[in-house]
């Protein structure tokens, strides 16, 4: 356990104002905003070790979702640190590529073979709009075909024109996305009759809450090829925590490009485009073909991150990782639920997902998702230490951290049922979380 002294720090509403004034949102991501979470909510975390994390006023708290699930091992875990320690020792930005770069590469490609390149970035986003550059440079087309179930690919137009916030984006840039729906295999066909030769690639993420079904993903994969479409799939969420070689390897499917990230670098910043080199070398140096200027960045492959990504697929490959991810995540859906039975709350908290990265949901009264209860249930459960805006366990969490937090839950969800029976307003302290994506404050 992290016993280290917390830092003398200003009081945390001084902190948010003056976060709110230096920096657009108070923070630097979204879904880490105030509008995410309570009122009296920790602003900031100062330290984490493991699965726990302390705020500014030094109170502890397990935590799931781990850096929006980047943090799958845990945090400052010593293997990750000494190997980036290790390399701070030798610098981290050469004016020629760093020997790391090829092998990180090579090490890389052995957990996917069946991506035959791979490109190393920084951010999801990025990679995820290279990939799109090279469907639209190898097929000749615009438009793209994305997911209308997974909530979030990229900051960048092309995906943000599906939101509903069209602030800084053309008008003209709207007809370039369309979306289909998982699992329905017809939604898919019927935009390639409806846009015939206009669709450059399908784009999803290969399982969120749901499991495909009746082969849906190969299905996905054989009619875009047959319309002449390429098959991309984001792996920032499933790559290294549903299996060592991501969903493509649980799932069977050979995706013609994919993106990686998250749990590849435990935190540090890195990403990966990954595909069949017809496509990958399009970006390359020894192609025919016209040249794609496709992700050429200055800390692309800074040395810190690479020998982090490194050291991070040795330990997955000397340890059962993600068998502790789904075990010990069974076992926190499990304790959850027959809380939830005990109480008679089946119809108004539910848990979907993989166990190895569960997703909460809330319901109010009339048994619809409740962002206010949501919010109650954010509340309650900080109350009792845990913060936690999913139950997206780590390789960290240990079976007393697990039985800690369905403790905590339980204890959440006796006021979450006085709330549906006298009703939210009556146990929530201060404003309700917002959704992220909104056109107005």
């Amino acid at each position: 356990m992290n016993t280290k002294p917390a830092p003398k720090i200003e009081s945390e509403e001084t902190l948010q104002e003056k976060a709110h004034r230096l920096i657009p949102g108070g923070c630097h991501t979204y879904a880490k905003g105030d509008d995410q979470y309570p009122a009296d909510a920790p602003d900031f975390i100062v330290r984490g070790k493991g699965c726990h994390v302390w705020d500014t006023q030094d109170r502890e708290y397990i935590e799931y979702g781990m850096g929006l699930r980047a943090v799958t091992l845990g945090h400052a875990f010593d293997p990750v640190n000494a190997a980036v320690t290790e390399q701070l020792k030798y610098g981290l930005n050469f004016n020629r590529p760093a020997l790391l770069e090829v092998q990180a590469a090579e090490e890389f490609l052995a957990l996917h073979p069946r991506a035959d390149m791979v490109k190393f970035a920084k951010d999801g986003s990025t990679v995820l709009t290279a990939a799109i550059k090279l469907a639209r440079a190898h097929t000749g087309r615009v438009k793209i075909a994305i997911c209308a179930d997974h909530p979030f690919f990229s900051y960048n137009d092309w995906f943000m024109v599906s939101t509903g916030i069209p602030g800084g984006i053309p008008e003209s840039r709207k007809s370039e996305t369309l979306t289909f729906r998982y699992n329905d295999i017809a939604s898919v066909e019927k935009l390639f009759a409806e846009n015939p030769n206009e669709i450059c690639a399908v784009l999803l993420e290969a399982e969120r809450t749901s499991p495909p079904k009746d082969g849906f993903l190969q299905k996905l994969r054989d009619v875009a090829h047959k319309n002449g479409a390429l098959f991309i799939v984001d792996e920032m969420v499933t790559g290294l925590r549903w299996d060592k070689g991501g969903a493509q390897a649980v799932y069977d499917i050979e995706p013609d490009l994919s993106t990686f990230g998250k749990a590849l670098g435990n935190g540090m910043p890195i990403s990966a485009l990954a595909g069949k080199r017809e496509f990958m070398e399009l970006g390359g140096l020894r192609t025919e073909r016209e040249r794609v200027f496709l992700l050429s960045t200055t800390h692309g492959a800074e040395s810190a991150s690479l020998a982090a990504a490194r050291r991070i697929i040795q330990f997955y490959n000397e340890n059962d990782v993600t068998g502790t991810l789904h075990r010990q995540g069974k076992r926190l859906r499990e304790g959850v639920l027959a809380r939830v039975a005990d109480l008679g709350l089946q119809d108004y908290f539910t848990i979907d997902g993989r166990d190895c990265s569960l997703l909460y949901g809330t319901r109010g009264p009339d048994k619809k998702p409740s962002q206010p209860f949501r919010t109650l249930f954010l509340q309650q459960s900080l109350r009792n230490g845990l913060l936690a805006p999913n139950f997206i366990i780590s390789y960290s969490h240990t079976d007393a951290d697990v039985d800690a937090s369905i403790a905590a839950v339980a204890k959440s969800l006796v006021v979450y049922k006085k709330a549906l029976e006298e009703g939210v307003e009556k146990y929530l302290t201060g404003r309700s979380i917002k959704p992220v994506y909104r056109r107005f404050n």
